[in-house]
């Protein structure tokens, strides 16, 4: 993912959540004051967003993980995917099998 890439996705995340529930809650959620996911959300947040960047992507970036029902961070799923086949663990091997059929499967390198 490249950084405009990873830009547009956690401003994506954060619309999405604003618009699931709403401004105050988003806020309320990430830790931060409306009037900073406001500035964020229109464009107009004077810093840096790095910070927000990062809260954004380790409190919304989840899914859930159709073989373990689980709600599990998309690098986390990326790793258990393209990982190679953890023949020494057989839990873990029906899991990485699970991911290679998986419609979630990230893409890999």
């Amino acid at each position: 993912m490249t950084t405009t890439d990873s830009a547009a996705h956690w401003l994506h995340l954060l619309r999405e959540e604003a618009r699931r529930t709403s401004m105050a809650r988003t806020a309320k959620l990430l830790g931060y004051s409306t009037a900073t996911i406001s500035l964020v959300l229109a464009g107009k947040y004077p810093g840096k967003a790095d910070r927000i960047a990062q809260t954004v992507l380790a409190t919304l970036d989840k899914l859930t993980c159709p073989h373990s029902g689980e709600q599990i961070s998309s690098a986390t799923c990326r790793a258990t995917a393209l990982a190679v086949a953890p023949t020494h663990h057989p839990m873990k091997l029906s899991h990485w099998r699970a991911c290679q059929r998986c419609p979630k499967r990230p893409q890999g390198e």
